[in-house]
């Protein structure tokens, strides 16, 4: 499609865009008619660079791709700094305490989504600030987390504040992909998710040499110079696609889609995946280590396990263009569940924990992919439902699931239900048993949303006098 001329526009609007553009702009005359359409007379003209294909849009794609896999790549590899944190001092002595700070570092980017995603759907013109904001207060935390001498100062710096910088300079990026890409969002955040399996492919390699060579503190402080350099060029190509609207409308956060159940059954098995899909990659490589396999080994758990990711997020990213969303989360459900009781279950040496991480990384790894095909379940529903809210309270259910699960497993470890009962065969006789046996019920859980298929379409909560407030809002 050749580039066309349409006006100025806010978030959340550009398939309306993609098909007015397709409607109205067939001659000059058409302008005015098209102006007049979206509420935007006598507003500038300006050239815009295509939507799903182009110069550009690769460009901002790419740019996505290396921001995410920098970002998430540190917080998923956090495995390998727990195992580092539990044998060295000044940690070692607060050993349970060491899990908790990467849960909450990937639960609260989740848990802050959708006060960000609402913040910058009010305030768009500081949307390019916010990622630069975000940039410095990440490198920041990562520079304080080399001083920490308790684990709290870790779960403050390395932790939270490290969730807070990172929130801010990502989400500017969802809002941005939805404007660069309309007819295919599925396979562009596949591509954009799937930056976070190769992060988590090369950074835990990267991690255990340094950490082993240089210790903690130098790894953190060269990390922070690594993401300093790296983002802050990416930023130029990461921007929006369509210029600011000046019709306040465009700036309303819609919250309709929290009165239709279809987006609750979804949301309910979205939680319960997140409740147990981050443990296989913070625990992996101390389960490895009781098996007295080395510390390249338990490296390479995690990275098989993110590298497959990569093929999931893309694969199933792909699929929910194409497949009913529920199909696609229960294929997903079903792999990893599968994956976790008889892989992992069963595990007592190295071929077969690799096995594992391969199939679980496939499965599970690729399920947020499957955001956009429930963001457009619910919106054939709710036609006014906005992308940016919906999506982040995706990833605040996700990120509830994943900060639960960081206290729910370090005490299940320290039980170790199973260890050395005569009779328990594989990795469930390990102080792991209890572990495995909760990841694998929480993930099979997260298939709660297979329910929605039969939700009848007309099928909405009433307005209660909270509902109402809602509807004020949208």
């Amino acid at each position: 499609m050749r580039d066309k001329v349409i006006p100025m526009a806010g978030i959340g609007i550009s398939q309306r865009f993609e098909s007015d553009e397709e409607k109205l702009v067939q001659s000059p005359s058409d302008f005015d008619k098209l102006n007049h359409s979206m509420g935007t007379q006598g507003v500038a003209m300006k050239q815009l660079p295509r939507a799903d294909s182009g110069k550009d849009a690769w460009l901002f794609l790419a740019g996505c791709f290396c921001i995410e896999a920098l970002v998430w790549g540190f917080p998923l590899s956090y495995g390998i700094f727990k195992d580092y944190y539990a044998n060295h001092e000044p940690f070692a002595a607060a050993k349970p305490g060491t899990a908790i700070v990467g849960t909450m570092s990937t639960g609260l980017i989740y848990l802050g989504a959708p006060l960000n995603f609402a913040l910058l759907q009010a305030f768009p013109q500081i949307r390019r600030i916010s990622s630069v904001v975000g940039l410095i207060i990440t490198v920041v935390a990562l520079v304080a987390s080399s001083f920490a001498t308790e684990v709290w100062h870790l779960i403050l710096t390395q932790g939270m504040l490290y969730a807070v910088g990172t929130s801010l300079l990502y989400t500017p990026v969802i809002l941005y992909l939805d404007e660069w890409f309309v007819r295919r969002k599925g396979f562009a955040f596949g591509v954009m998710w799937a930056g976070t399996g190769t992060g988590g492919l090369v950074v835990p390699f990267l991690m255990n040499w340094g950490l082993q060579v240089y210790g903690h503190r130098t790894m953190l402080r060269g990390w922070a110079i690594v993401l300093l350099v790296s983002c802050a060029p990416l930023l130029y190509y990461v921007k929006p696609r369509l210029p600011i609207s000046s019709d306040p409308a465009s700036r309303k956060i819609k919250l309709g889609f929290l009165r239709n159940p279809t987006f609750w059954l979804l949301q309910t098995g979205n939680v319960f995946q997140g409740l147990g899909y981050f443990i296989p990659a913070i625990f992996l490589p101390s389960f490895a280590r009781s098996l007295s396999l080395s510390h390249l080994s338990a490296s390479l758990t995690v990275s098989l396990l993110n590298a497959s990711s990569v093929v999931g997020q893309i694969a199933l990213g792909a699929l929910t263009d194409r497949l009913h969303v529920t199909s696609v989360i229960l294929i997903s459900t079903l792999g990893s569940c599968l994956a976790v009781l008889l892989l992992w279950g069963l595990a007592h040496s190295m071929p077969l924990l690799c096995v594992f991480a391969l199939a679980y990384g496939l499965f599970a790894g690729g399920f947020c992919a499957t955001w956009t095909g429930v963001i457009r379940e619910v919106q054939r529903r709710e036609p006014k439902s906005e992308m940016g809210m919906m999506l982040g309270c995706l990833a605040a259910g996700r990120g509830i699931g994943n900060v639960l699960c960081g206290p729910i497993s370090e005490a299940l470890v320290r039980q170790g239900a199973w260890a050395g009962t005569k009779g328990v065969v594989g990795a469930y006789g390990t102080a792991y048993g209890g572990l495995i046996v909760f990841t694998g019920v929480a993930v099979l859980m997260g298939g709660f949303g297979y329910s929605a298929r039969w939700m009848p379409e007309t099928v909405r909560v009433e307005k209660s006098n909270w509902t109402r407030r809602i509807g004020d809002i949208t």
